[in-house]
C-alpha cells in the first residue's frame, strides 16, 4: 500500500457523481512489467485548483466508490496554483506497492474532499509477450483502424454528452428527490400536528362538557340562594320591626343608667383615694420589712466571714510558723554548706601551691640524677632511695604530686553536692544553677494575693480562695 501512514480522504459517493475531465491523464501504457516502478503522467487542467489533501491512486476496473483504492500517492502541488493554463504533473509508484495480479487497473485522481477529479485507461501489469513487440500492418489495415478509431471516437463523444445528460438528470432527480423528502417531513410534521391538535379538541371538548355540567349546578344553587335571600328578607322585616320595640327599652335603660353611673362615679373615687392610702401604707410596710432582712442577713454573712477569718487566722499562723523554722534550717544549712564551700576551696588553693612545689623539687632532681654518671653517684641515689620511702602503689621517687589535689576534689565532691533546697517539695539545686531559676521554682509553688500581697502554697487552694473571699466582703 502507500508508504505514508496517514489515510487519503474518501468518499461514499457513487462513481456517476465525479468530473473525470477536470484532470487528465498522458502516456497510459497497455500494460507494465511486474517489478519496475511506474510513472503517472497527468494534466490539471483549469477547472481544478489542487489542495494539500489530493492524491493519486490505482484503482481495479469496476469500482464504485474512491473507497476501494489498491493503493495510492499524495499528489504533488504545483507551483502556480491560481494560473489559469493546464499543468503538467508526474507521480513514481514503488513497485513494492503495485499489484501482483494481471486484472485491469486505472489511474484516478481524487481531491481532498474524497471526490474522482481523472480517470485513466485501463491498463494491467503483466509480462511482455511477443505479440507486443512487435506488430505488422498493411496500409489497408491501417485506414481499417483509423476508421474503426474515429467510429470508436465518435461513439465515445456521443457516450459522454450521453453521460452528461445522464449526470444532469441524475442531478435533476436529486434535487427532486430532496424536494420530496422535503415534502414528506413537512407533511409528516402537519401530521403530527394535527394528531396534536386532534388530542387538545378532545380535552377541550370534555372540559367543555365538564363546565355545562358545573353550570347546571350553578343555576341550582343559585335557585336556592334566591330562595334564601327571600327567607332572609322576611326575617329581616320581622327583626326590624322587634329592634324597635328594643331601641325604645334601651332608651329608658340608657336614662337609669347614667342615674347609676353618676353613683357608680361618686363610690369608685372614694375607693380610689382609700386605695391610695392602702397602697401608700403597704408600701411602707414592705421597705421596713426588706431592711429588716438585709440587716439580719448581713450579720449571718458577717458572722460567717468572722468565724472563717479566725479559722483561716489560725491555719495561716501555723503555717507560718513552720514555714519559719523551715526558713530558719534551711538558711543555717545554707551557711555550712557556703563555710565548707570556703574551707575546701582554701584547702584546695593550699594543695595547688604545694603541687606546685613538688613539681619543681622532682624536676630538679631528675635533672641531677642525670648528670650523675659515676659508680659512688649511683650509690648516693640509692641510699637516697630507701631513706625516702615511696607511698604505696605510686612508682615516684617523691610523694606523688597530683594526690593531694586529687583528695581536694574528693572531698570537694563529697561536700558541695547540694547548697539550696526547695523549702515546699524538698528539691535539691546545685551550685551551678542560677539563684533566678531557684527563686522561680519556689515562686512556682505559690499563690499572691493581689490585694495585700500575701502569698500562699498552692497545695492550700482553699484558704487562698477563703482569703479572696474576704478582701470581696470588705
Amino acid at each position: 500500500m502507500d508508504e505514508t501512514s496517514d489515510e487519503p480522504p474518501t468518499s461514499a459517493v457513487l462513481l456517476d457523481n465525479g468530473h473525470f475531465s477536470h484532470v487528465i491523464f498522458n502516456n497510459v501504457e497497455k500494460f507494465y512489467v511486474p517489478g519496475g516502478d511506474v510513472t503517472c503522467h497527468y494534466t490539471l487542467t483549469h477547472n481544478i485548483v489542487p489542495r494539500g489533501k489530493d492524491w493519486v491512486g490505482i484503482f481495479r476496473v469496476g469500482w464504485k466508490t474512491t473507497r476501494e483504492y489498491y493503493t495510492f500517492m499524495w499528489a504533488p502541488r504545483p507551483s502556480d496554483v491560481h494560473g489559469d493554463t493546464a499543468v503538467q504533473q508526474q507521480i513514481q509508484f514503488k513497485a513494492y506497492y503495485l499489484p501482483k495480479d494481471d486484472e485491469y487497473y486505472q489511474f484516478c485522481y481524487i481531491d481532498q474532499d474524497g471526490m474522482i477529479r481523472g480517470a485513466s485507461v485501463p491498463f494491467q501489469f503483466r509480462a511482455e509477450t511477443e505479440d507486443d513487440i512487435l506488430v505488422v500492418t498493411t496500409q489497408g489495415e491501417v485506414e481499417e483502424i483509423e476508421l474503426q478509431n474515429k467510429n470508436l471516437l465518435q461513439e465515445n463523444e456521443e457516450l459522454q454528452a450521453n453521460c452528461a445528460s445522464l449526470q444532469k438528470q441524475n442531478i435533476d432527480l436529486q434535487e427532486d428527490l430532496k424536494k420530496t423528502q422535503e415534502l414528506q417531513n413537512a407533511l409528516e410534521s402537519l401530521r403530527s400536528n394535527t394528531e396534536k391538535l386532534e388530542l387538545e379538541l378532545n380535552s377541550l371538548k370534555k372540559e367543555n362538557k365538564h363546565l355545562k355540567e358545573l353550570n347546571e349546578c350553578r343555576e341550582a344553587e343559585l335557585h336556592q340562594f334566591k330562595e334564601q335571600i327571600q327567607n332572609v328578607t322576611s326575617e329581616k322585616e320581622h327583626l326590624e320591626t322587634k329592634l324597635k320595640t328594643a331601641l325604645d327599652h334601651v332608651d329608658q335603660l340608657q336614662s337609669q343608667l347614667l342615674s347609676y353611673e353618676k353613683e357608680i362615679e361618686d363610690l369608685v373615687r372614694v375607693d380610689h383615694e382609700k386605695t391610695k392610702q392602702c397602697e401608700s401604707l403597704k408600701e411602707e410596710n414592705s421597705q421596713l420589712c426588706m431592711t429588716i432582712t438585709q440587716k439580719e442577713e448581713q450579720k449571718k454573712v458577717l458572722t460567717h466571714c468572722l468565724e472563717h477569718l479566725k479559722g483561716t487566722e489560725a491555719n495561716l499562723t501555723l503555717r507560718l510558723q513552720n514555714e519559719q523554722q523551715q526558713n530558719s534550717d534551711l538558711m543555717k544549712e545554707l551557711e555550712e554548706q557556703k563555710r565548707l564551700f570556703q574551707i575546701l576551696k582554701a584547702e584546695k588553693k593550699e594543695s595547688d601551691e604545694e603541687n606546685q612545689k613538688l613539681r619543681k623539687e622532682n624536676d630538679s632532681l631528675l635533672r641531677r640524677f642525670s648528670q650523675t654518671r659515676d659508680v659512688s653517684s649511683s650509690s648516693v641515689v640509692s641510699q637516697a632511695h630507701a631513706s625516702v620511702p615511696a607511698p604505696e602503689g605510686q612508682g615516684f621517687i617523691f610523694a606523688n604530686p597530683y594526690q593531694a589535689a586529687g583528695a581536694n576534689q574528693e572531698a570537694r565532691a563529697t561536700g558541695v553536692d547540694s547548697i539550696r533546697k526547695c523549702p515546699i517539695c524538698n528539691d535539691v539545686f546545685p551550685d551551678d544553677v542560677e539563684t533566678r531559676d531557684y527563686e522561680a521554682h519556689v515562686q512556682s509553688h505559690l499563690l499572691e494575693c493581689p490585694v495585700c500581697n500575701e502569698t500562699f502554697e498552692k497545695s492550700n487552694r482553699q484558704v487562698y480562695d477563703d482569703h479572696m473571699y474576704c478582701h470581696s466582703l470588705e
